[in-house]
């Protein structure tokens, strides 16, 4: 079998250019040096305050040299700051929406200006479908309620703010101020059903209800919440092309757009995908949406909130690390999210110093892990049929029993130092004997031909492993049968790891000597990788001071299964040599100790 790997730039050409854009930024000259696409991104930061009517002095503590010294001490490839929050108020002084009362000067200016010159490039943070200023400005923008009354956040997707509001006023920061693109939040995630006249009409006309569903279990429910999600689909791709059409560089990004949130297949042009994962409980929370983003096939990044929202203090850099080594590990880009004060500076240049720490550690492993893809071993069934059916909402991971069970199988899975990918119907059809095992979690509506085709998977090779009981209905006929590989327990327990030792005895790499180590196999230039991360210490729960250090695990023994023995292993980004003992179609080596990441590269 061939894995190839994403062809958009080779790691190491990413890590000259972005040598090259630093060298002629610390030169000078007329020119402006040149900007980095998001495509090719890895490290970011962002900042954000959601202006409100409270802030009067925008920009007063605005300087060139407070982005200089952002800029000098993280050296990202990008940068996202505040411009329209979710209380609508905009934090520069635009022409086209809801200024904040009272700026000095016009920061956004200063932000472009120096990031220009410096040879980066600058996204704007733009609240879409949340806008409250909106929709108190202008009930007839809103989203209704099954109340009938417009909704106090949430902009109709149906509705005029789209052609308005938002395309004019990216239109102006495009245009007036040379941004390079926007990361618009509150977008997917913030819809909600609506019950406003023109969106019951078209469905009606539709579909031949009579009138809109109010709840679950009524007739034309299943319809009415996927007429939704078209809709938003369809908003999306509207404005995505009305930006590419009058300004082709500008590139937009779209928070938690087919994601966890929205497990579904990329239908709009958007640059990239991301999204701010929990603030708290954050690797696991990572370690769920990375996996969910990863095989989407479009350039991925994930965020750390710098700080716990449950205690509102700076994340000390060792935590930061550990959260961004998750996303690393599986090949996506990292950035991390800082406060702005209301009068838009940023809150503590000294946080800056904590971002340059966890900057370095990301360089340092950038070469061996940006746009690595997954080995396939274990596939984890997100099914969006299955979850789009149960979710109470439009757009979200949490609410239905499917994804509950399949998180408590992933958390289970990486404690045994399985390779997992977490994939969809669009992801595994036509495709499923790349999959060693498939497993099928909790469940109770999959798609007919779907299942069909997972039930002929588990007949001609695959092992396909059933968790509760929805997915053991599903397949009950097929249960009752010889010669199926096909397994059917009713939870994920005590006795889990062996069943899965069973499903699959024989994986492409094996750890011993430590439980909390996530094991990812993944192939970058044509290269295996396998990536080791230490997910040790309390970052379920972490103390109100944060996780000051987290505790190395090892000595690790890692065996790896492969065709001949390799020429060599090497422990990175130390770029040790490791000592191979080769037999039974297995390399061993042993690591020493694993402090936070470490990626073992093998040349064959």
């Amino acid at each position: 079998m061939i894995f190839k790997t994403n062809s958009i730039v080779r790691p190491a050409t990413r890590a000259v250019l972005a040598a090259s854009v630093w060298a002629c930024a610390a030169l000078g000259g007329a020119a402006d040096p040149p900007r980095m696409k998001r495509a090719d991104a890895f490290l970011g930061i962002h900042f954000d305050f959601h202006a409100g009517d409270d802030c009067n002095r925008v920009g007063a503590r605005t300087t060139p040299e407070m982005v200089q010294a952002v800029i000098d001490k993280v050296k990202p490839d990008y940068i996202q700051i505040d411009c329209k929050g979710h209380r609508g108020y905009s934090s520069y002084p635009t022409k086209v929406g809801q200024p904040a009362p009272g700026f000095v000067g016009d920061p956004l200016r200063i932000w472009r200006d120096v990031t220009r010159q410096r040879g980066l490039a600058l996204f704007m943070h733009y609240s879409g479908v949340w806008d409250y200023h909106a929709v108190a400005a202008h009930p007839e923008w809103a989203a209704v309620n099954a109340g009938g009354q417009p909704d106090g956040k949430a902009t109709s997707v149906f509705g005029p703010y789209v052609d308005m509001l938002l395309i004019p006023q990216l239109r102006e920061l495009a245009g007036e101020y040379g941004v390079d693109g926007v990361w618009v939040d509150g977008d997917c995630w913030g819809t909600t059903p609506d019950y406003g006249e023109k969106a019951v009409r078209e469905f009606c006309q539709q579909t031949g209800a009579a009138s809109a569903p109010r709840k679950a279990g009524e007739p034309y429910w299943t319809e009415w919440m996927e007429f939704q999600r078209e809709g938003f689909r369809r908003y999306l791709r509207h404005y995505v092309d009305e930006l590419q059409a009058s300004h082709p560089d500008f590139q937009v990004i779209s928070n938690w757009a087919f994601s966890d949130h929205m497990p579904e297949p990329v239908s709009a042009g958007v640059a990239g995908l991301s999204g701010d994962f929990s603030p708290d409980d954050s690797v696991n929370s990572a370690r769920f949406a990375g996996r969910c983003l990863e095989d989407q096939g479009v350039p991925w990044d994930l965020m750390s909130w710098s700080f716990s929202r449950k205690t509102r203090k700076q994340k000390p850099a060792v935590q930061l690390m550990q959260e961004a080594a998750v996303v690393l590990a599986l090949g996506g880009g990292y950035q991390a999210y800082f406060k702005q004060d209301r009068d838009g500076a940023v809150r503590d240049l000294a946080e800056m110093d904590v971002m340059a720490e966890v900057a370095r550690f990301c360089r340092q492993r950038q070469a061996y892990c940006h746009r690595s893809v997954a080995v396939p071993q274990i596939a984890l069934l997100y099914s969006t049929a299955g979850h789009y059916r149960e979710s109470p909402r439009l757009f979200h991971w949490a609410g239905s029993n499917g994804v509950a069970v399949l998180r408590r199988a992933l958390t289970q899975m990486l404690q045994n130092q399985y390779g997992v990918q977490i994939l969809s119907e669009h992801h595994l059809k036509g495709k499923m004997a790349q999959w060693p095992v498939i497993i099928v979690p909790g469940w109770e509506y999959l798609e007919a031909e779907f299942r069909d085709e997972l039930a002929a998977y588990a007949k001609t090779g695959g092992s396909l492993l059933l968790i509760g009981p929805g997915p053991a209905k599903l397949f009950e006929t097929e249960l009752g049968q010889a010669g199926a590989a096909m397994v059917a327990i009713e939870s994920v327990d005590q006795t889990f790891p062996s069943i899965l030792q069973r499903a699959f005895p024989a994986p492409l790499v094996e750890v011993r000597g430590a439980k909390d180590v996530d094991v990812s196999p993944r192939m970058l230039d044509d290269r295996l990788s396998i990536h080791l991360v230490n997910t040790s210490g309390p970052h379920a729960n972490a103390p109100d001071g944060g996780i000051t250090a987290i505790e190395p695990v090892g000595p690790l023994t890692v065996s790896i299964r492969l065709k001949q023995a390799p020429r060599s292993i090497t422990l990175q980004p130390e770029g040790k040599p490791l000592e191979v003992t080769w037999g039974d179609g297995r390399a061993t080596i042993a690591v020493p100790r694993l402090d936070l990441h470490s990626i073992l590269t093998v040349d064959p």
